[in-house]
């Protein structure tokens, strides 16, 4: 396992592996939504983020993206889920921060269940604007 600064090199993979677990994830969530955001995630959100890959044997398994303190995305790779790579990506961010701040589906059980484990807290319940789906607000702090 490694982990490095993104590149514009992985802009598309990151999109694509963006996409693919998203649409597992957030199954309670329509397609077309997913379909929709995926330019936006190419040409504004990746690129103005703070983005750390992490690679297996060369191959791009999962990303970080952080706006500051905001943990705007952590998505790996279906087939190393389950194996620590989330972990890795998460410590890697937390070593340079006093606190982190996140929003999560109420749905997403398992990564609600993830992000517990990893410290962070409920702070606030909300719901996403856009799709009307039931989310928390969760902070880790050091």
């Amino acid at each position: 396992m490694r982990i490095r600064r993104s590149s514009k090199d992985d802009i598309n993979k990151l999109v694509d592996l963006w996409y693919e677990v998203s649409l597992e994830a957030h199954n309670f969530v329509d397609k077309k939504y997913w379909k929709s955001a995926k330019a936006d995630m190419k040409e504004k959100y990746i690129p103005n983020s703070e983005t750390y890959v992490i690679e297996n044997n060369n191959e791009l398994s999962g990303f970080i993206s952080m706006l500051d303190n905001y943990l705007a995305a952590i998505f790996v790779d279906a087939r190393f889920q389950s194996r620590g790579f989330g972990k890795e990506l998460l410590n890697h961010v937390k070593k340079d921060r006093d606190y982190i701040e996140l929003k999560v589906f109420k749905k997403n059980i398992r990564a609600y269940n993830f992000y517990s484990k990893n410290g962070f807290e409920i702070k606030e319940e909300l719901v996403d604007k856009k799709l009307k789906e039931e989310e928390y607000l969760m902070i880790w702090k050091k």
